[in-house]
């Protein structure tokens, strides 16, 4: 399974909490578009969100860097096959140590790759002309889940088609770590290190898809870095990014859960295991605790002690998640039931925060977003 978020119960979510924010502004219910949308006071109009674009751009420069690292790795490996016919278990019998260093390498890049993203996603996947990038690169699923799937195909060089494969890092992961069987090169045992067992991680990519995967995500990541350069910042995407983005907690503890992480062998998640999902939690919160102190000022402005209580609640969220992931590290073994309480206490709070920030946009006059 790709690495898909529900993105119809962010919506669904977000369009109550923009109920919750209008009732709480005082809108009438009388037909009167104007009353129910008031001119955006000149506070959030002012907003300083200079701060949020160059955080983002910061972010998909790096993504395209890596994603470039990635694809020219990709294509060595892919030079190394066509020189054996794409006889994968040649390649490994003939060139094993360049192999299996080679593909360690493409770990680590992907490794960085991914916190790269990660620390965007909230912008990225709470700006809605930014959106469909996130279902592209991190969120989409695929074929099997059609209003959930990605928007496109992968075609390799030998002419094959993967019909709405998954998402660009699910694609890349799965082929690196060995756990989607669809990208592997066929009856090979890819015992890398040649120790006579396989471990986890050792995996050898069907070269053909792999390159395919690579170029076409380096292509979409230098996309995304195109639009975040010609996107203008409004105060309505930053409100929206928080809103959006907070209240995703159940969803991410959830595919903790189900991870290696957690589960072990028995994981039924065929992603987030070259990174922890507590440490994408981590970076995606890190990224929003940045936009809120750009709409802070603002909210300030109709309620000042309310601006800095949601500040502190977000940022403690932020400080909850980081808390586990390096208990984690640490060496602690959550269980299936940590997951869930966990997550239930982490969605508690960001639905809080998501519903305050909702509340001050309507006090602002500023229309959330789908």
């Amino acid at each position: 399974m790709s690495r898909p978020r529900p993105a119809r119960r962010r919506a669904t979510l977000a369009c109550a909490l923009v109920a919750t924010a209008l009732l709480a502004a005082g809108c009438g219910d009388d037909g009167d578009d104007t009353a129910a949308r008031p001119a955006t006071t000149g506070a959030a109009a002012g907003a300083d969100l200079g701060a949020v674009k160059t955080y983002l751009l910061d972010h998909t420069r790096e993504l395209v860097r890596e994603t470039g690292t990635l694809r020219t790795q990709a294509e060595r490996y892919h030079a190394l096959a066509a020189a054996v016919d794409f006889d994968h278990a040649r390649l490994l019998r003939t060139r094993r140590a360049e192999v299996r260093a080679l593909l360690r390498d493409a770990q680590a890049t992907f490794r960085r790759a991914n916190p790269a993203y990660e620390q965007a996603e909230g912008v990225v996947a709470g700006v809605p002309v930014l959106a469909d990038y996130d279902v592209i690169l991190d969120a989409g699923s695929d074929a099997s889940d059609p209003a959930s799937a990605v928007p496109f195909s992968i075609e390799t060089p030998a002419g094959r088609t993967y019909k709405q494969p998954g998402n660009f890092f699910f694609l890349l992961e799965s082929s690196l770590f060995g756990t989607e069987p669809r990208f592997a090169a066929k009856d090979v045992t890819p015992d890398l290190d040649g120790d006579g067992t396989i471990e986890f991680g050792e995996a050898l990519p069907d070269a053909d898809f792999y390159v395919a995967a690579a170029r076409d995500f380096e292509k979409n990541a230098k996309e995304l870095d195109a639009a975040a350069k010609a996107w203008t910042p409004a105060p309505a995407d930053a409100f929206t990014a928080v809103v959006v983005m907070t209240p995703t907690m159940s969803e991410y503890f959830e595919a903790w859960k189900n991870s290696r992480f957690i589960a072990g062998d028995d994981a039924s998640e065929k992603g987030f295991v070259a990174t922890s999902r507590l440490a994408d939690i981590t970076d995606i919160l890190s990224g929003l605790v940045l936009v809120y102190d750009s709409i802070e000022p603002a909210i300030g402005t109709v309620d000042p002690a309310q601006a800095e209580q949601t500040g502190r609640a977000l940022t403690d969220l932020r400080d909850f998640a980081a808390k586990l992931r390096k208990e984690e590290q640490a060496g602690r073994t959550f269980t299936a039931e940590d997951a869930e309480t966990l997550g239930g206490e982490a969605q508690t709070r960001a639905e809080a925060v998501a519903g305050q920030v909702s509340q001050a946009a309507g006090k602002l006059g500023i229309t959330l977003e789908d």
